[in-house]
């Protein structure tokens, strides 16, 4: 029997990767949600057009009642949320995920989303059903690329981490998202100390391998909560930004209108800038990356630091976040159960899993070099 997965928001920015990827991959049998009939329809006919298998279509409102009898009807065994903004979104899939015996992951990288699905944890064991939230770049692949490397380290007392996207325009709903928290606080972690930060402030360059410089500013993540449990850190941050700089200061002179009130509508403003970056879209150079700092003590009681980047060319940067679910499905399919509770999806993926479900080694590359000097 294949293995049944539907993505919700299948006809979505990143539901459109995953479910490119779905759709080739032996074993698994793909269906899509979404409330737009015709661009799901749309999306259906593009992937069966290209696919071995056929996939299918449900059109309804998975945050709705009726989605958890619909579950149970197709005899779904997987479903990835791919449906965002999460900033402020219920966790009403996951929920009829739980009442339906399914397991669930979503696409989330809301700090507050990601590490507040804990609420679902007694109701997941009992249905026996695994709920992931944060199967994305943070803090799924994030979490792995530490993991990978962390018996080199005795200590880890610092990690510095952020993403620089390319310049071409994610889906409306992620630049929604980010903007959710812009000229807002954002804690971090300090010398072991919670200190607070403002949301797209502190801008400051970076230089990074095959990318020149990049202008990056304060991103709240999940990580920021899930790194000083996991790994002892005492100094937590992740920066973000544009793959143009002039993008990267159109997020700052927003936040700066937020912070002092003489912009209220953080939505507004973000479809307003989602429509001019697609107007620079062709300045770009199409690079984008995630960057790991890490410092601490080696196992012979020396300073140790790694740096670690994954770089995407050619606009591959969305793969990224969208293929950690596709591991997981990969995973799932041939018999990988994850054990059944609600947290966040850390530990479940391995960075090797990860680049094959990705599976273009000509378009990413990942770069892990360590030395034993001071920051």
């Amino acid at each position: 029997m294949p293995f049944r997965v539907m993505v919700v928001g299948g006809y979505g920015n990143f539901g459109s990767i995953v479910c490119r990827h779905l759709a080739q991959m032996p074993g698994v049998q793909l269906l899509l949600s979404g409330r737009d009939r015709l661009k799901l329809q749309r999306k259906v006919d593009e992937l069966n057009s290209h696919a071995s298998t056929v996939a299918e279509g449900w059109c309804g409102d998975a945050m709705g009642d009726e989605f958890r009898a619909a579950l149970r009807a197709m005899n779904i065994q997987l479903v990835i949320h791919t449906g965002g903004p999460f900033q402020g979104q219920s966790y009403a899939v996951a929920e009829s995920c739980i009442a339906a015996g399914v397991s669930y992951c979503d696409l989330s990288d809301c700090r507050t989303f990601v590490n507040g699905i804990g609420v679902l944890d007694a109701q997941a064991k009992q249905a026996g059903v695994a709920i992931l939230s944060g199967c994305s770049s943070v803090p799924t692949l994030s979490s792995a690329i530490i993991d990978q490397q962390r018996s080199r380290f005795s200590r880890i007392d610092v990690i510095e981490h952020g993403i620089s996207s390319s310049a071409k325009m994610p889906g409306l709903s992620t630049i929604e998202g980010v903007f959710a928290y812009a000229g807002k606080p954002i804690k971090q972690l300090k010398n072991g100390q919670v200190h607070e930060v403002l949301g797209w402030q502190d801008l400051t360059l970076r230089k990074m391998p095959q990318m020149g410089t990049r202008l990056l500013a304060n991103v709240d993540v999940p990580d920021m909560d899930i790194f000083a449990g996991r790994y002892g850190a005492q100094t937590l941050c992740f920066k973000a930004g544009a793959g143009l700089k002039m993008g990267s200061l159109a997020s700052y002179l927003l936040a700066q209108a937020l912070r002092l009130g003489l912009v209220r509508d953080h939505a507004l403003w973000a479809a307003r800038l989602h429509r001019l970056g697609t107007r620079f879209e062709r300045f770009g150079d199409g690079k984008s990356a995630m960057y790991i700092d890490v410092h601490g003590v080696g196992l012979e009681a020396q300073p140790l630091s790694m740096t670690v980047q994954l770089t995407a060319l050619n606009d591959k940067g969305p793969e990224i976040p969208s293929c950690a679910a596709v591991a997981l499905a990969a995973k799932m399919a041939l018999g990988y159960e994850p054990q059944a509770g609600a947290r966040p999806c850390v530990g479940e993926i391995t960075v090797d899993e990860y680049m094959a479900a990705i599976n273009d080694p000509d378009n990413l590359s990942l770069s892990v070099q360590f030395s034993d000097g001071q920051r």
